[in-house]
């Protein structure tokens, strides 16, 4: 007896009720001598590669087309026919009557549903369902994307705390393992929020840590390990820190030779900038909080620690009319508020002749005047006289 739906695409309904009115047994069915073997219960296959459906109908079958179907919401879609364009699917024997076997390349998980090999019959009403097998089950595993390590929208000092996201899509099944290092150290995180994708067989993955940020990190890097059943090794993202670290540098000025400075003499201003990270840095000279318009030279160096330096010079003659002024080296470092250091510059006047003399006269005044030295020689002079008073009675006893 045969079964008769004349359809095209024929409705899940209708394939439930057949399977209903047939035993599965090992995937044959058969009529009047006809066999349908359609052997695989389930196949389970990695995106991108190709799948492989068995279906091998008897010979002797009566005129109609053999085409595979897939399950698709409350109805289907028909995946292979012997007639129109399948670009994805082709046969693995052309020629063959009886062997139906398909290969689909470049699965993707969208293609995960069951799959049905159906013999139709000529009629005057059109194809009609003979028989068909008893469907295999088809999932497909997609491997994730390659994990990307973002940081936050902008630097932060060391001391502070700062979040950072492994991300990954695109993978089946849900279950993923995620693992962080910071270099070659384990990092405690929260297990990853696994979301839908963008179809019903894939989705999405999201892992934060938060860690504080140290000086040493500007050669140090986060890594984003992914552990998936379709990976025979964990894939990696990796973040290096230097581009969440911000370190503000140290700025000192010293004068060469130290003030003071004898007149019309040449001296220099050295500002040290000292450990920053990064290395943009603008430096510019003030004299008493008036831009300077001189060429001052800059090195800019990198040290062990990865950390840089600066070194700026300006010359300055001490004139005059430059004692007491107040120099000052302004740094901005990677945007952030001015550092300012300070320097003064202190002239020693030269003391003059006539101010040389009148110090000496007046000291001489002074040492003539004081009542203490006239005390001295008075007393002297006692002493000196009682001394011979006393010489001269002796000598004339």
């Amino acid at each position: 007896m045969t079964m008769v739906w004349a359809t095209r695409a024929l409705p899940l309904a209708c394939l439930l009720l057949l399977l209903l009115r047939r035993a599965p047994g090992a995937g044959a069915q058969g009529g009047e001598g006809f066999e349908l073997q359609q052997p695989q219960d389930k196949v389970s296959v990695t995106a991108g590669e190709t799948l492989t459906l068995t279906c091998i109908i008897s010979s002797g079958s009566p005129p109609g087309p053999v085409r595979w179907l897939k399950v698709l919401g409350s109805g289907n879609q028909t995946v292979y026919d012997q007639t129109g364009s399948f670009p994805r699917v082709t046969r693995a024997s052309d020629e063959s009557d009886t062997d139906f076997t398909i290969h689909i390349r470049d699965v993707q998980p969208e293609d995960a549903s069951t799959y049905y090999c159906v013999k139709f019959s000529k009629s005057l009403e059109g194809d009609e369902v003979f028989w068909h097998g008893k469907g295999t089950e088809v999932s497909v595993h997609a491997k994730p994307t390659a994990p990307v390590v973002s940081g936050p929208g902008h630097r932060a000092g060391p001391g502070q705390s700062v979040p950072f996201t492994c991300t990954a899509g695109g993978f089946f099944p849900e279950d993923i393992r995620v693992k962080w290092l910071k270099d070659r150290t384990p990092i405690s995180a929260q297990q990853p929020r696994v979301t839908p994708g963008r179809t019903k067989f894939s989705y999405n993955m999201s892992s934060t840590v938060t860690m504080t940020l140290e000086v040493d990190d500007v050669r140090s890097q986060l890594i984003c390990e992914v552990q998936h059943a379709t990976l025979t090794a964990p894939l990696r993202g990796t973040y290096r820190l230097s581009q969440a670290l911000r370190v503000s540098p140290s700025v000192h000025v010293v004068a060469d030779p130290p003030s003071p400075v004898e007149v019309n003499k040449t001296m220099n201003f050295t500002c040290n900038v000292k450990d920053f990270y990064p290395g943009d840095v603008a430096v510019t000279w003030l004299e008493n909080g008036t831009e300077m318009k001189v060429e001052n030279i800059s090195w800019l160096m990198e040290t062990r620690r990865g950390l840089f330096k600066l070194s700026s010079v300006v010359e300055i003659k001490a004139l005059e009319e430059k004692n007491e002024s107040v120099f000052t080296c302004r740094v901005v470092h990677d945007s952030q508020a001015p550092i300012d250091s300070m320097a003064t510059l202190w002239i020693a006047a030269p003391a003059r002749e006539g101010t040389r003399d009148a110090s000496q006269t007046n000291n001489g005044l002074n040492l003539l005047s004081s009542p203490g030295l006239w005390l001295g020689i008075l007393l002297e002079k006692g002493l000196l006289g009682g001394l011979l008073i006393f010489l001269f009675k002796r000598g004339r006893a």
